[in-house]
């Protein structure tokens, strides 16, 4: 089933509400913003409401019936209809075939202005359908039993965890989502940028790429058990004396990647550090303070 195109002529239908029995036709001259709920929440009762936006106040009729929404070709999830005020469907978003955007001004197409200011409350409706419905969504599937978890047993930072996890699950979503550690970043989730990188048996690796259940019972650090507020780690504080930073979403994984380089074969040239260092990626540009920073904690080791 394909929801209506734009241009094709609004299906007109009878409905009931606290003002009696009431039809699609009786909104002719003014645009009306259709919203179609997604099947599990439909019944019978549309709801008659008013959005006001740039001093237009537009009818929004939030529709919860299956009937209607085969009318207008919607079958699965949510979807947002414009109706101008000739009848025609002036703009959508189908959540099954994705979304019809309004353009970036009314002198671009045959809108009046408030069919217009219509399609840009109806954007915003149906991102608000869609936001709910991916949240319930997600409540959904993380409540729901499997037969495929499996228990695993970690030692993160000093303390035992036990675990019910996919075994698909990944060694950083088991720290950020599992356990609530979420100094370790999701940059890429591709191993490219090292963002996520954390020590497992004193290594470093790229926890994105690790799958969680493969590192079972082995020794784990993350930025969480480097050091503490009231005293941090060398690399840490020398990461603050040397400026290494900027916005600081990559630090976590330097840092970490940097204290795993002081016990690897690396040259004591300042390129031989940029070399080590290369997996992980600044997008601010604070090479020099990283490698500052490096080679002063490798000069006071020393």
């Amino acid at each position: 089933m394909t929801a209506l195109e734009i241009g094709a002529s609004a299906p007109d239908f009878s409905f009931d509400d606290e003002a009696g029995t009431r039809s699609l036709a009786e909104f002719r001259g003014s645009p009306i913003i259709l919203a179609f709920a997604p099947p599990e929440r439909r019944t019978d009762g549309p709801v008659l409401q008013h959005l006001t936006f740039e001093g237009e106040r537009l009818p929004v009729l939030a529709l919860e019936s299956d009937r209607i929404a085969q009318l207008y070709g919607v079958s699965r999830q949510f979807a947002v209809f414009v109706v101008a005020g000739d009848g025609a469907i002036a703009w959508r978003h189908a959540a099954d075939d994705g979304m019809i955007l309004p353009p970036a001004s009314s002198s671009a197409t045959g809108l009046s202005r408030r069919e217009f200011v219509a399609a840009m409350l109806a954007a915003s409706v149906a991102a608000s359908f869609a936001s709910r419905t991916l949240a319930s969504s997600s409540t959904a599937e993380a409540s729901a039993p499997s037969a495929d978890m499996v228990d695993v047993a970690l030692r993160v930072n000093g303390q035992s965890v036990r675990l019910s996890l996919d075994p698909r699950v990944t060694l950083l979503d088991a720290l950020r989502e599992h356990m609530h550690l979420t100094g370790s970043k999701k940059g890429c989730d591709h191993g490219q940028c090292g963002a996520c990188t954390v020590h497992v048996d004193g290594r470093r690796v790229l926890s994105c790429l690790t799958l969680a259940a493969t590192v079972q019972g082995r020794s784990i650090t993350s930025i969480e058990g480097l050091g503490s507020a009231d005293v941090l780690h060398p690399m840490q504080q020398a990461f603050i004396d040397h400026d290494a930073f900027q916005c600081g979403y990559c630090t976590s994984g330097q840092i970490m990647s940097a204290v795993a380089l002081l016990d690897e074969p690396c040259g004591q040239a300042d390129d031989d550090v940029r070399e080590c260092m290369s997996g992980n990626i600044c997008r601010c540009g604070a090479y020099n303070g990283i490698v500052a920073a490096v080679q002063a904690v490798r000069a006071n080791r020393s």
